[in-house]
């Protein structure tokens, strides 16, 4: 069997410098273990729930024992301005040079602050796609190919593009611009019935009761001058563990509510958006809160599972910062069904009944597997055979919540704007930037071993994410030739 030749384009002199010297680890990079965990928890603290694991193991190289990785809350870190609820957003193509893993660091670290000409190239570029983007959503019927096309480039952070692009591209907006005040009406008004039914107290829904049994006998001229005597059901009593009773499902709803509380506390604790004591933070706590309970009272079959919370916080924050206030003011409802929408493309890998199946977490982690062969086979070799670094330690959080602990804030935007764009879905989208991930420090991976290459993977170095999304777009190229 010959053996397959590394792709020519991985051997330039963009994987050939050395790796970079050791470094004091950052606190901020203190997330994960440097070894895979005993006990594996679909993110769910190991003090709140039991923890849940697949034993079953072969020989086979796509059969790994999925042990879940506890998706450990952000480190806290220095507050930022209490009055800049905007972070700074780059342009994902600015110095698409091709560089080693040590220089995209270097290239990270300073693309904001300088002011060579290539920064004044990009801020070009950036001007150049938001005066496109803005006139291809000006017209009466919007061109969903152009939108793609730009946005999967990076979506300039201006006169709120991005929340305009993201709804058209996750299905909320119709392409036809003269529907959208009516659509965007009946959207927010049936999410206002959604709260007001699912977010009542059993006590106001029976105090409710009430008042409908004296109303309808009124008319009657029954019970007049004399206190009503209503009759309190058995579904409507507070210790009735009837199915239907309302008391008996709010209590079980609680176990829920108090988890959600508890993770939306701690989303993004360094980010001032999401927060600390501020009314306008704890505004968007509560409307984080709302929406993950309205989704786990309306989706039964999967409920809530930590996690969720760190793929809504892009969704509320994007629509929440839309410079036009009535869309601002109505972010919570436009997030809501925006996030229905994006977890239709995920939800089988929260879902643990499926994580044995072609459609769930563990399949998808042998794709990202299979996909790292197909494009460099001495690298998945060295990863998956020689050092036994099983895809589940670091992958797991990766495609589970779409990237967004691994890169600061306002990277993992420009990379959902890639994600959302891609017209074939983004779960394909995400393997190759995943892959890309892998590559991108390829030459650090190969000169590690166990140890070294799981703290790197887990604890993922700063890079240039312009230079990320030019090797995943490599790969696509690749694959389709």
């Amino acid at each position: 069997m010959v053996k397959r030749q590394v792709p020519d384009w991985l051997n330039s002199s963009l994987w050939s410098s050395p790796a970079p010297p050791a470094e004091a680890p950052s606190p901020l990079l203190q997330q994960q273990p440097s070894a895979p965990p005993p006990s594996a928890i679909r993110g769910e603290d190991a003090a709140d729930r039991p923890s849940r694991s697949v034993t079953k193991s072969t020989k086979t190289g796509a059969d790994y024992p999925v042990e879940r990785p506890v998706i450990p809350a952000p480190p806290p870190a220095i507050k930022t301005d209490a009055r800049r609820h905007k972070v700074e957003i780059r342009d994902p193509l600015c110095g698409n040079n091709y560089n080693s893993d040590e220089d995209n660091e270097s290239s990270a670290r300073s693309s904001t602050t300088s002011a060579s000409p290539a920064a004044a190239s990009s801020l070009a570029e950036d001007f150049s796609r938001q005066a496109q983007l803005c006139q291809v959503l000006s017209r009466k019927t919007i061109n969903m190919g152009e939108v793609r096309k730009l946005a999967s480039q990076g979506i300039p952070d201006g006169a709120g593009i991005r929340a305009t692009v993201w709804k058209l591209l996750l299905g909320y907006l119709p392409i036809d611009r003269s529907s959208w005040p009516l659509e965007l009406t009946k959207k927010r008004s049936q999410y206002k019935h959604f709260k007001d039914d699912l977010l009542m107290n059993p006590s106001e829904i029976t105090r409710r009761l009430e008042k409908s049994t004296i109303d309808i006998n009124e008319p009657n001229g029954e019970g007049k001058g004399l206190l009503s005597r209503s009759e309190v059901t058995h579904g409507e009593h507070p210790l009735s563990l009837g199915k239907n009773s309302v008391w008996n499902q709010f209590f079980q709803d609680t176990e829920i509510m108090e988890q959600i509380e508890r993770d939306v506390k701690r989303t993004h604790p360094d980010f001032n958006f999401f927060s600390g004591d501020t009314p306008f933070a704890k505004l968007n706590q509560e409307a984080l809160k709302d929406i993950l309970i309205v989704f786990a009272k309306l989706n039964p079959g999967i409920r809530y599972v930590q996690g969720m919370n760190e793929l809504l916080a892009p969704l509320y924050y994007v629509f929440k910062n839309d410079p036009n206030e009535e869309n601002a003011a109505a972010a919570e409802a436009d997030t809501f069904f925006c996030f229905v929408e994006l977890l239709s493309g995920f939800r089988d890998h929260f879902c643990q009944q499926l994580d044995n199946s072609v459609v769930g977490i563990r399949s998808t982690i042998t794709k990202l597997s299979q996909l790292l062969k197909e494009h460099d086979e001495e690298l998945w070799r060295h990863l998956d055979v020689t050092t036994k670094v099983n895809p589940q330690f670091y992958a797991f959080r990766w495609i589970t919540l779409l990237l967004t602990q691994e890169f600061n804030f306002a990277d993992s935007l420009l990379i959902w704007d890639t994600l959302l764009s891609d017209p074939e879905g983004p779960q394909d989208t995400l393997l190759r930037v995943c892959c890309a991930m892998l590559i991108i420090v390829r030459r650090r991976l190969l000169a590690g071993d166990f140890t070294s290459n799981l703290k790197l993977l887990q604890n993922y170095p700063s890079t240039s994410i312009s230079h990320l999304l030019y090797v995943a777009n490599k790969l696509r190229t690749t694959t389709s030739a």
